[in-house]
């Protein structure tokens, strides 16, 4: 396949055809993640900006380190001790990133739509790593290519479950529009205050009875409960979250056989989800980090080879 995009802001910009691309592509890498030497010259002389605002743990290392192994040049950027805390613009700042000639910019920030703002001022690749509360492709596309692992790529008719904090997830807007694409039949089950009111005309089906929600599901992504969020007021009190919506091995009794356990991470143990669940042999999380490197060593490779049609991925 012959890649055309410049950027990745979300997954409604990539084809049915694309997201497979990008999974068989990530097969490839994760086949050069398991050698002894783990490097391949393929973006050798690229450079890749980490600009990342907000923290980050799995998604700025993974990124790092695909660079790394694919022989690109990577420099990470984040909002302290930079003239970012100096009160310069997002616009200027990218802006002067840009004149230093990067061939792409992974990009963190706290404001919804930021990754799209940026695309349109610069012409290197924009790789969105997280935007406010709006959408996060990369994490989406490694727990689809996770679970295509698990299922041999065969998602029709499964039921994928959503747990949590919903309403300031960027994962679960990202996930909810890649699984429902690949015709799986996704559910989310959280608080009414971690509802939000758009959930009403998404192609999801909504719970607040976790015992319910759990019924015949193939796989559940519990999300990290936002406990900033709780001087809103959202909750009465994070016991009674952890008591109504803490996956344990009792809600899953009623699941499909081989049901598969997920967290984007970080986890809060016992609130979130049970350690017993987390470390259990259907537990998919550490598979999850160890997708994400593939996924996005995929991603940079089909950003940034160029031309694209040109490069082959080195076999073993």
């Amino acid at each position: 396949m012959n890649w055309t995009h410049k950027d990745l802001l979300d997954i409604e910009s990539l084809s049915i055809e694309e997201i497979r691309h990008i999974f068989h592509t990530s097969s490839r890498f994760m086949e050069i993640n398991s050698r002894s030497i783990k490097k391949v010259p393929i973006l050798r002389g690229k450079s890749v900006v980490l600009f990342f605002a907000e923290p980050s743990t799995r998604t700025k290392t993974s990124f790092d380190m695909a660079a790394k192994r694919l022989s690109a040049d990577s420099f990470s950027l984040a909002s302290k001790g930079s003239s970012f805390q100096k009160g310069e613009s997002l616009r200027d700042t990218v802006l002067t990133l840009e004149a230093m000639k990067p061939d792409a910019i992974v990009m963190r920030h706290n404001l919804s739509g930021s990754a799209g703002f940026i695309a349109g001022l610069l012409k290197c690749s924009v790789l969105n790593a997280g935007d406010g509360w709006n959408a996060h492709p990369t994490q989406a596309l490694l727990d689809g290519f996770t679970l295509s692992r698990t299922w041999n790529d065969d998602f029709q008719g499964k039921k994928v479950l959503i747990l949590g904090d919903i309403a300031h997830s960027r994962v679960a807007r990202s996930d909810i529009k890649l699984f429902t694409r690949l015709g799986c039949h996704v559910r989310v089950c959280a608080p009414r205050t971690l509802l939000p009111p758009c959930t009403r005309s998404w192609p999801v089906d909504v719970y607040n009875d976790l015992y319910k929600a759990c019924l015949g599901i193939d796989a559940v992504i519990s999300l990290r409960l936002q406990l900033e969020r709780q001087k809103a007021g959202l909750l009465p009190h994070i016991r009674e979250y952890s008591t109504r919506f803490c996956l344990k091995q009792e809600h899953l009794e009623s699941a499909a056989p081989g049901v598969k356990i997920m967290h984007p991470g970080p986890m809060n143990r016992g609130i979130e989800i049970s350690s017993d669940l987390a470390d259990s042999k259907g537990s998919l999380i550490l598979d999850q980090v160890a997708s994400g490197v593939a996924v996005r060593m995929a991603l940079l490779y089909l950003y940034l080879a160029r031309p694209k049609h040109e490069q082959e991925i080195p076999e073993g």
